[in-house]
């Protein structure tokens, strides 16, 4: 799947949605940080320029209540059918890439 969106943008667009779901829940930066056990200029700079650690990431999305939105990401594509299903489920996956 082609997407025209780029990594550090990707990561502006995150840190504005939770700096969203922080302002809504009537939070300040010090308040999250604390709640998510990082640290303030760490939040700040992921809220201001989208760059930070996915630890970092991670906890702070626990503290706002959302890290299950994560459980759907990087997940391999569905089976296009059961032959595919079947091939998958008999062959290993492999332990590092070929190419």
């Amino acid at each position: 799947m082609l997407t025209l969106i780029t990594p550090p943008e990707m990561g502006l667009a995150l840190a504005q949605r939770l700096r969203e779901l922080r302002l809504l829940k009537g939070w300040t930066r010090a308040t999250l940080a604390a709640r998510a056990g990082v640290s303030a200029a760490s939040l700040k700079r992921f809220e201001t320029g989208g760059q930070a650690s996915l630890e970092l990431v991670l906890k702070v999305a626990h503290a706002l209540g959302r890290l299950g939105d994560f459980a759907e990401i990087l997940q391999p594509p569905p089976a296009a059918d059961i032959a595919e299903l079947e091939q998958r489920a008999a062959k290993p996956t492999p332990k590092r890439g070929r190419i």
